[in-house]
């Protein structure tokens, strides 16, 4: 049998208010062509399809037009997804029935018997090869909240518990269905022990990080974790069988050198044969320029040097400029813009920093009850200091103490 696996699609996402339905657009093409290319039998999609819990009309759109598409271009694709922490569990359940007309089987929430309960029956379900045959059963494991996990009694954090007893139940049913020769897989929006995050555009799941998970929950009965959540492509640890495949685009510029993948997993009877890395084609770059920050001057004649072809705006490149400066520059931005002008790019993000010539963050901090005895030019100044080495000069006190004496706009 051979599976797709996909998450973190962030559907709706805008970059710096720029919108990425056209990106987006392009991987699910991109997407249909592969799941036809492969021979695919079933495609996960570990969560985060969407970019926030009320996506808009057009995201929503888009989705279940890239469903009925994988239906008529592979019949017998079996289609399974799950919620993610991005997702509203509601909504993603909301149009079950109607989509498992196309194949599709979606699990937004764990639902629960009339007597309180967990269903488990409704987290397991077959996944069929191309001969129709049951070939798999996949734990269909949504992005799981407090109130998702049972309770479970004894020592340790009890969320965390309860995740692990769910997976274990789980699993069993899914053993108790099974016949010889079909495989196992389970699917999960978490965050495991080890797994690398993105700098900016991950959401913590759980402050304190309680939330991340031991791999000892994907047991040896287990042939494939298809996980989402981390958008970095990645295994955990030794686990060959434990993977995030990744987003399948960058979704912040600290992301700009992942290489973003589906991951094509071949099981043989109830076994993972191999998992083979398949690239998503990058529709529209993200640029750093510099690399790395650099004084204004330098940055400029960079920007000036900048050569790219006449696009439309929604294929044009995202710019992020890394600036170093040793003052406040308030011609910043425009300096910028000039220097891009005709250049074919979208200005999305002005980094600044500092080389800063003296101080500390311990110099700037204070306590509670020194902070209640601070004037707010006192504040203003330590961070001053703080971020540039030196004293505020006299008209930058001058034009923070107008603000603070400015009315309030009606």
């Amino acid at each position: 049998m051979r599976l797709l696996h996909t998450s973190d699609w962030h559907l709706g996402q805008s970059l710096h208010s720029f919108d990425r339905h056209y990106e987006h657009q392009c991987f699910l093409d991109w997407l249909l062509d592969t799941i036809v290319a492969e021979q695919a039998d079933a495609l996960l999609i570990a969560g985060d399809v969407f970019d926030n819990a009320n996506p808009s009309a057009a995201s929503q759109r888009q989705l279940y037009h890239f469903l009925r598409q994988a239906r008529a271009a592979a019949p017998g694709l079996d289609i399974m997804l799950v919620a993610g922490n991005h997702d509203s569990p509601g909504r993603i359940d909301a149009p079950g029935p109607l989509l498992e007309e196309l194949g599709t089987r979606v699990v937004g929430n764990v639902e629960r018997t009339a007597d309180g309960a967990i269903d488990v029956a409704r987290l397991v379900h077959p996944l069929t090869n191309r001969d129709g045959a049951v070939a798999a059963w996949c734990l269909a494991v949504p992005f799981l909240r407090p109130s998702d996990v049972p309770r479970v009694e004894g020592g340790g954090d009890p969320y965390l518990a309860g995740i692990a007893e769910l997976y274990q139940r789980a699993l069993a049913h899914a053993e108790a269905l099974r016949q010889p020769g079909q495989a196992i897989v389970a699917m999960g929006h978490c965050h495991m022990v080890d797994g690398q995050m993105s700098a900016d555009s991950e959401r913590r799941i759980v402050i304190g990080g309680t939330e991340m998970l031991p791999a000892g929950i994907f047991g040896p009965s287990i042939a494939y974790a298809a996980l989402g959540h981390l958008h970095l492509a990645q295994q955990i640890g030794r686990h060959a069988h434990i993977r995030y495949c990744g987003s399948p685009l960058p979704l912040s510029f600290s992301e700009v050198h992942y290489q973003h993948q589906v991951l094509r997993v071949d099981l043989d009877g109830g076994a993972l044969r191999e998992t083979v890395a398949v690239p998503v084609p990058r529709a529209v770059h993200l640029l750093r320029v510099p690399t790395r920050p650099a004084p204004l001057d330098q940055v400029l004649d960079e920007l000036e040097a900048l050569d790219f072809p006449l696009a439309p705006a929604y294929a044009q490149p995202y710019l992020e400029v890394r600036v170093l400066l040793d003052a406040p520059e308030p011609g910043l931005r425009a300096r910028i813009e000039a220097a891009l002008e005709g250049k074919h790019v979208r200005l999305a993000k002005i980094e600044t920093s500092s080389a800063r010539r003296g101080g500390s963050l311990d110099e700037a901090a204070v306590s509670l009850d020194q902070l209640a005895q601070l004037q707010p030019a006192d504040v203003f100044s330590r961070l001053y200091r703080q971020k540039f080495g030196s004293d505020a000069p006299d008209e930058q006190m001058a034009a923070f103490a107008e603000l603070l004496l400015a009315e309030p706009a009606r």
